[in-house]
Protein backbone atom coordinates (compact mmCIF):
# COMPACT_ATOMS: atom_id res chain seq x y z
CA UNK A 1 0.00 0.00 0.00
CA UNK A 2 1.23 3.50 -0.94
CA UNK A 3 1.64 6.23 1.93
CA UNK A 4 -0.48 9.05 2.23
CA UNK A 5 1.02 12.26 1.50
CA UNK A 6 -0.30 14.54 4.26
CA UNK A 7 -0.42 18.12 4.08
CA UNK A 8 -0.01 20.82 6.94
CA UNK A 9 -1.33 23.77 6.88
CA UNK A 10 1.04 26.80 6.70
CA UNK A 11 -1.42 28.56 8.74
CA UNK A 12 -2.78 27.04 11.87
CA UNK A 13 -0.99 23.38 11.52
CA UNK A 14 -4.16 21.28 11.13
CA UNK A 15 -4.16 19.23 7.96
CA UNK A 16 -5.08 19.81 5.25
CA UNK A 17 -7.85 18.18 2.66
CA UNK A 18 -8.98 18.32 -0.69
CA UNK A 19 -12.40 19.98 -1.32
CA UNK A 20 -13.88 18.71 -4.41
CA UNK A 21 -16.37 21.64 -4.95
CA UNK A 22 -13.95 24.12 -4.84
CA UNK A 23 -10.85 21.68 -6.86
CA UNK A 24 -8.55 23.40 -3.89
CA UNK A 25 -6.70 22.55 -1.12
CA UNK A 26 -8.58 23.78 2.06
CA UNK A 27 -7.64 23.85 6.19
CA UNK A 28 -11.17 22.26 7.68
CA UNK A 29 -9.84 24.26 10.51
CA UNK A 30 -9.07 28.12 9.32
CA UNK A 31 -10.93 27.72 5.83
CA UNK A 32 -7.75 28.69 4.38
CA UNK A 33 -7.53 27.33 0.45
CA UNK A 34 -4.75 26.57 -1.24
CA UNK A 35 -3.81 25.45 -4.77
CA UNK A 36 -2.12 22.61 -4.99
CA UNK A 37 0.58 23.29 -6.74
CA UNK A 38 1.60 26.28 -4.15
CA UNK A 39 1.34 23.56 -1.66
CA UNK A 40 4.07 21.06 -3.36
CA UNK A 41 6.51 23.69 -3.60
CA UNK A 42 6.11 24.41 0.13
CA UNK A 43 6.30 21.48 0.77
CA UNK A 44 9.28 20.58 -0.96
CA UNK A 45 11.35 23.66 0.22
CA UNK A 46 10.72 22.57 4.03
CA UNK A 47 12.06 19.40 2.61
CA UNK A 48 15.44 20.93 1.56
CA UNK A 49 18.50 19.26 3.67
CA UNK A 50 19.65 21.55 6.24
CA UNK A 51 23.35 20.27 6.46
CA UNK A 52 26.09 22.94 6.94
CA UNK A 53 29.04 20.41 7.49
CA UNK A 54 32.22 22.04 5.51
CA UNK A 55 35.79 20.70 5.35
CA UNK A 56 37.70 23.32 6.93
CA UNK A 57 41.28 24.38 5.37
CA UNK A 58 42.85 24.88 8.55
CA UNK A 59 46.52 25.90 7.37
CA UNK A 60 46.38 28.59 9.98
CA UNK A 61 49.66 29.50 11.61
CA UNK A 62 53.10 28.71 10.52
CA UNK A 63 56.47 26.48 11.73
CA UNK A 64 58.76 28.87 13.42
CA UNK A 65 62.04 29.24 11.98
CA UNK A 66 65.48 28.57 13.17
CA UNK A 67 66.10 31.53 15.46
CA UNK A 68 62.92 33.49 15.60
CA UNK A 69 62.36 31.72 19.08
CA UNK A 70 65.52 32.98 20.70
CA UNK A 71 65.06 35.44 23.92
CA UNK A 72 61.10 34.10 24.11
CA UNK A 73 60.04 32.49 27.60
CA UNK A 74 57.32 30.61 28.45
CA UNK A 75 55.69 31.66 32.18
CA UNK A 76 53.48 28.73 33.74
CA UNK A 77 51.14 29.47 36.49
CA UNK A 78 51.65 27.07 39.35
CA UNK A 79 48.03 27.70 40.48
CA UNK A 80 45.90 27.97 37.44
CA UNK A 81 47.98 26.59 34.65
CA UNK A 82 47.94 29.13 32.82
CA UNK A 83 50.88 29.62 29.90
CA UNK A 84 51.71 32.95 28.70
CA UNK A 85 54.90 34.40 26.91
CA UNK A 86 57.20 37.30 27.30
CA UNK A 87 60.97 38.47 25.98
CA UNK A 88 63.81 37.17 28.41
CA UNK A 89 63.91 40.65 30.10
CA UNK A 90 60.75 39.72 31.73
CA UNK A 91 60.87 39.84 35.39
CA UNK A 92 59.15 38.80 38.24
CA UNK A 93 55.46 38.87 37.52
CA UNK A 94 51.91 37.34 38.26
CA UNK A 95 49.24 35.73 36.81
CA UNK A 96 46.90 37.63 34.67
CA UNK A 97 44.29 35.59 35.13
CA UNK A 98 44.48 34.79 39.07
CA UNK A 99 46.54 36.69 40.17
CA UNK A 100 49.07 33.63 41.88
CA UNK A 101 53.25 34.84 41.12
CA UNK A 102 54.41 32.95 37.62
CA UNK A 103 57.42 31.03 36.71
CA UNK A 104 59.70 30.86 34.12
CA UNK A 105 59.85 27.57 32.59
CA UNK A 106 62.43 27.60 29.63
CA UNK A 107 62.47 28.11 26.08
CA UNK A 108 59.60 28.70 24.34
CA UNK A 109 58.56 26.12 21.46
CA UNK A 110 55.74 23.52 20.81
CA UNK A 111 53.26 26.26 18.97
CA UNK A 112 52.54 27.24 15.78
CA UNK A 113 53.44 30.79 14.90
CA UNK A 114 50.51 33.53 14.24
CA UNK A 115 49.92 35.15 10.75
CA UNK A 116 48.93 38.42 11.54
CA UNK A 117 48.86 40.25 14.80
CA UNK A 118 47.10 43.29 16.01
CA UNK A 119 49.56 45.70 17.86
CA UNK A 120 48.35 47.29 20.90
CA UNK A 121 47.61 51.18 20.11
CA UNK A 122 46.86 51.94 24.17
CA UNK A 123 49.20 52.05 26.94
CA UNK A 124 49.28 51.25 30.35
CA UNK A 125 47.21 54.23 31.46
CA UNK A 126 44.39 54.28 29.17
CA UNK A 127 43.70 51.11 30.71
CA UNK A 128 43.72 52.40 33.92
CA UNK A 129 41.73 55.64 32.93
CA UNK A 130 39.43 52.97 31.42
CA UNK A 131 38.87 51.53 34.66
CA UNK A 132 38.31 54.67 35.86
CA UNK A 133 35.60 55.72 33.12
CA UNK A 134 33.77 52.57 33.87
CA UNK A 135 32.91 52.50 37.71
CA UNK A 136 31.57 56.02 36.91
CA UNK A 137 27.75 56.73 37.49
CA UNK A 138 27.19 53.14 38.60
CA UNK A 139 24.19 54.08 41.36
CA UNK A 140 24.62 50.62 42.93
CA UNK A 141 28.58 50.26 43.21
CA UNK A 142 29.60 50.64 46.80
CA UNK A 143 31.29 53.85 47.11
CA UNK A 144 33.99 52.47 48.79
CA UNK A 145 35.23 50.56 45.87
CA UNK A 146 35.22 53.75 44.11
CA UNK A 147 37.14 55.66 46.66
CA UNK A 148 39.73 53.15 47.84
CA UNK A 149 40.28 50.49 44.93
CA UNK A 150 43.12 50.10 43.72
CA UNK A 151 44.87 48.22 40.86
CA UNK A 152 46.60 44.90 41.89
CA UNK A 153 47.35 43.64 38.53
CA UNK A 154 47.77 44.93 34.66
CA UNK A 155 48.83 43.16 31.92
CA UNK A 156 49.27 43.54 28.18
CA UNK A 157 48.53 40.63 26.82
CA UNK A 158 48.43 38.60 23.09
CA UNK A 159 45.31 36.86 23.20
CA UNK A 160 45.45 33.86 20.64
CA UNK A 161 42.79 33.93 18.32
CA UNK A 162 41.43 32.05 14.90
CA UNK A 163 39.66 33.98 12.68
CA UNK A 164 37.24 32.20 10.23
CA UNK A 165 36.30 33.24 6.22
CA UNK A 166 33.53 31.32 4.85
CA UNK A 167 30.42 31.98 2.58
CA UNK A 168 27.05 31.66 3.47
CA UNK A 169 24.09 30.07 1.32
CA UNK A 170 20.92 30.47 2.95
CA UNK A 171 17.05 29.81 2.57
CA UNK A 172 15.05 31.18 5.30
CA UNK A 173 11.48 30.40 5.59
CA UNK A 174 9.19 32.87 7.87
CA UNK A 175 5.68 32.09 9.10
CA UNK A 176 4.23 35.76 9.26
CA UNK A 177 1.06 37.80 10.14
CA UNK A 178 -0.92 40.88 9.46
CA UNK A 179 -3.45 42.19 11.26
CA UNK A 180 -6.41 44.66 10.73
CA UNK A 181 -9.26 45.59 12.71
CA UNK A 182 -12.24 48.07 12.11
CA UNK A 183 -15.64 48.32 13.61
CA UNK A 184 -19.18 49.64 12.93
CA UNK A 185 -21.69 50.25 15.22
CA UNK A 186 -22.35 47.04 16.26
CA UNK A 187 -19.38 44.66 16.42
CA UNK A 188 -15.52 45.27 16.58
CA UNK A 189 -13.56 43.19 13.49
CA UNK A 190 -10.10 41.59 13.46
CA UNK A 191 -8.81 40.27 10.44
CA UNK A 192 -5.52 38.17 10.54
CA UNK A 193 -3.89 37.23 7.08
CA UNK A 194 -1.16 34.68 7.36
CA UNK A 195 1.85 34.69 4.82
CA UNK A 196 4.33 32.43 3.76
CA UNK A 197 7.82 34.56 3.24
CA UNK A 198 11.35 33.13 1.75
CA UNK A 199 14.45 34.62 1.84
CA UNK A 200 17.45 33.46 0.11
CA UNK A 201 20.57 34.90 -0.50
CA UNK A 202 24.63 34.23 0.63
CA UNK A 203 26.58 36.05 2.44
CA UNK A 204 30.50 36.72 3.23
CA UNK A 205 32.26 36.18 6.24
CA UNK A 206 35.59 37.03 6.64
CA UNK A 207 37.62 37.07 9.90
CA UNK A 208 35.07 35.65 12.58
CA UNK A 209 37.23 35.55 15.78
CA UNK A 210 37.17 32.81 18.42
CA UNK A 211 39.49 32.97 21.18
CA UNK A 212 41.72 29.79 21.01
CA UNK A 213 42.28 30.19 24.86
CA UNK A 214 40.46 28.27 27.67
CA UNK A 215 41.62 30.68 30.26
CA UNK A 216 40.16 34.03 28.72
CA UNK A 217 35.82 33.48 29.14
CA UNK A 218 34.52 33.64 25.44
CA UNK A 219 31.96 36.32 26.92
CA UNK A 220 34.33 38.36 28.08
CA UNK A 221 36.56 38.40 24.71
CA UNK A 222 33.03 38.72 22.90
CA UNK A 223 32.30 41.64 25.06
CA UNK A 224 35.24 43.68 23.91
CA UNK A 225 34.35 43.16 20.05
CA UNK A 226 35.03 44.32 17.22
CA UNK A 227 38.78 44.67 15.88
CA UNK A 228 39.66 46.34 13.02
CA UNK A 229 41.04 43.41 10.75
CA UNK A 230 42.58 46.28 8.55
CA UNK A 231 45.44 47.17 11.20
CA UNK A 232 46.83 44.05 10.91
CA UNK A 233 50.37 43.22 10.63
CA UNK A 234 52.20 40.39 9.50
CA UNK A 235 53.72 38.57 12.91
CA UNK A 236 56.87 39.67 14.14
CA UNK A 237 58.46 38.59 17.45
CA UNK A 238 59.39 42.26 17.55
CA UNK A 239 55.64 43.05 18.65
CA UNK A 240 55.96 41.25 21.98
CA UNK A 241 58.31 43.23 23.70
CA UNK A 242 57.20 44.75 26.65
CA UNK A 243 53.92 42.17 26.44
CA UNK A 244 52.95 38.88 27.62
CA UNK A 245 51.56 36.46 24.97
CA UNK A 246 48.89 33.54 25.59
CA UNK A 247 49.95 30.42 24.17
CA UNK A 248 46.81 28.64 22.31
CA UNK A 249 45.34 25.58 23.79
CA UNK A 250 42.41 25.78 22.10
CA UNK A 251 42.61 24.03 18.54
CA UNK A 252 41.61 25.58 15.44
CA UNK A 253 39.62 22.40 14.72
CA UNK A 254 38.21 22.51 18.28
CA UNK A 255 37.26 25.89 17.34
CA UNK A 256 34.97 25.17 14.21
CA UNK A 257 31.74 24.50 15.99
CA UNK A 258 32.11 27.67 17.82
CA UNK A 259 32.70 29.42 14.29
CA UNK A 260 29.71 27.48 12.65
CA UNK A 261 27.30 28.58 15.32
CA UNK A 262 28.19 32.67 15.28
CA UNK A 263 28.09 32.45 11.88
CA UNK A 264 24.44 30.85 11.66
CA UNK A 265 23.50 33.19 14.23
CA UNK A 266 24.98 36.42 12.09
CA UNK A 267 23.20 34.90 8.95
CA UNK A 268 20.38 34.07 10.29
CA UNK A 269 19.82 38.04 12.14
CA UNK A 270 21.03 39.69 9.05
CA UNK A 271 17.94 37.50 6.79
CA UNK A 272 15.13 38.76 9.82
CA UNK A 273 16.09 41.99 9.51
CA UNK A 274 14.68 42.40 6.13
CA UNK A 275 11.38 41.08 7.08
CA UNK A 276 9.20 44.00 8.20
CA UNK A 277 5.97 45.25 8.19
CA UNK A 278 4.72 42.08 9.71
CA UNK A 279 2.83 42.18 13.04
CA UNK A 280 4.44 38.67 13.95
CA UNK A 281 7.50 37.21 12.16
CA UNK A 282 8.49 33.34 13.30
CA UNK A 283 11.24 31.09 11.26
CA UNK A 284 9.72 27.84 10.14
CA UNK A 285 12.67 26.59 8.12
CA UNK A 286 16.43 27.46 8.18
CA UNK A 287 18.72 26.12 5.67
CA UNK A 288 22.46 27.16 5.74
CA UNK A 289 24.78 26.05 4.23
CA UNK A 290 28.91 27.21 4.21
CA UNK A 291 31.77 26.93 1.55
CA UNK A 292 35.07 28.47 1.16
CA UNK A 293 35.93 27.69 4.80
CA UNK A 294 39.43 29.29 5.66
CA UNK A 295 41.26 30.02 9.11
CA UNK A 296 43.49 32.16 10.48
CA UNK A 297 45.99 32.56 13.26
CA UNK A 298 46.38 35.95 15.18
CA UNK A 299 46.76 37.81 18.24
CA UNK A 300 44.23 40.27 19.60
CA UNK A 301 45.63 43.05 22.17
CA UNK A 302 43.80 42.94 25.40
CA UNK A 303 44.76 44.71 28.80
CA UNK A 304 43.72 42.64 31.41
CA UNK A 305 43.33 43.98 35.12
CA UNK A 306 42.63 42.51 38.52
CA UNK A 307 41.44 44.38 41.56
CA UNK A 308 40.17 42.92 44.87
CA UNK A 309 37.39 44.27 47.41
CA UNK A 310 36.06 43.13 50.47
CA UNK A 311 37.69 39.86 49.80
CA UNK A 312 36.70 39.28 46.59
CA UNK A 313 38.70 39.49 43.16
CA UNK A 314 37.17 41.17 39.89
CA UNK A 315 38.85 41.29 36.40
CA UNK A 316 38.19 43.41 33.86
CA UNK A 317 39.02 43.36 30.07
CA UNK A 318 39.75 45.93 27.50
CA UNK A 319 40.86 45.75 24.21
CA UNK A 320 43.76 46.90 23.51
CA UNK A 321 43.12 48.58 19.85
CA UNK A 322 39.84 50.50 20.86
CA UNK A 323 39.57 51.17 24.32
CA UNK A 324 36.14 48.86 24.50
CA UNK A 325 36.24 48.14 28.34
CA UNK A 326 33.68 45.66 30.13
CA UNK A 327 33.96 43.82 33.89
CA UNK A 328 31.86 42.58 36.54
CA UNK A 329 31.30 45.04 39.26
CA UNK A 330 30.19 44.59 42.86
CA UNK A 331 27.11 45.65 44.16
CA UNK A 332 26.07 48.14 47.36
CA UNK A 333 22.87 45.47 48.81
CA UNK A 334 21.63 48.26 50.85
CA UNK A 335 22.08 50.53 48.19
CA UNK A 336 19.95 47.47 46.22
CA UNK A 337 17.10 47.60 48.63
CA UNK A 338 16.76 51.10 48.55
CA UNK A 339 16.28 51.46 44.98
CA UNK A 340 14.31 48.39 44.63
CA UNK A 341 11.64 49.85 47.34
CA UNK A 342 11.35 53.04 46.01
CA UNK A 343 10.64 51.76 42.51
CA UNK A 344 8.10 49.51 44.31
CA UNK A 345 6.45 52.45 46.60
CA UNK A 346 6.45 54.32 43.22
CA UNK A 347 4.65 51.62 41.43
CA UNK A 348 2.05 51.09 44.32
CA UNK A 349 1.67 54.97 44.23
CA UNK A 350 0.78 55.05 40.41
CA UNK A 351 -1.85 51.65 40.53
CA UNK A 352 -3.16 53.82 43.91
CA UNK A 353 -3.43 56.94 41.71
CA UNK A 354 -5.02 55.78 38.59
CA UNK A 355 -7.55 53.26 40.33
CA UNK A 356 -8.40 56.84 42.63
CA UNK A 357 -8.95 58.48 39.43
CA UNK A 358 -10.96 55.51 36.91
CA UNK A 359 -13.20 55.59 41.01
CA UNK A 360 -14.19 59.11 39.95
CA UNK A 361 -14.83 58.47 36.93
Amino acid sequence: MAAIQEYKCPCCGGAIEFDSSLQKMKCPYCDTEFEMETLQSYDNDLKIDGSENMQWDNSAGQEWQEGETEGMRVYVCKSCGGEIVGDETLGATACPYCGNPVVMMGQFSGALKPDIVIPFKLNKEAAKAGLMKHVQGKKLLPKIFKDQNHIDEIRGIYVPFWLFDADADADIRYKATRVRTWSDSNYNYTETSYYSVLRSGSLGFSGVPVDGSQKMADDLMESIEPYDLSEAVDFRTAYLAGYLADKYDVSSEDSIERANERIRRSTEQAFASTVTNYASVVPESTNIRLSSGKTKYALYPVWILNTTWNGNKYTFAMNGQTGKFVGDLPVDKSAKNRWFWGVTAGVTAAVFAISYLLWLL
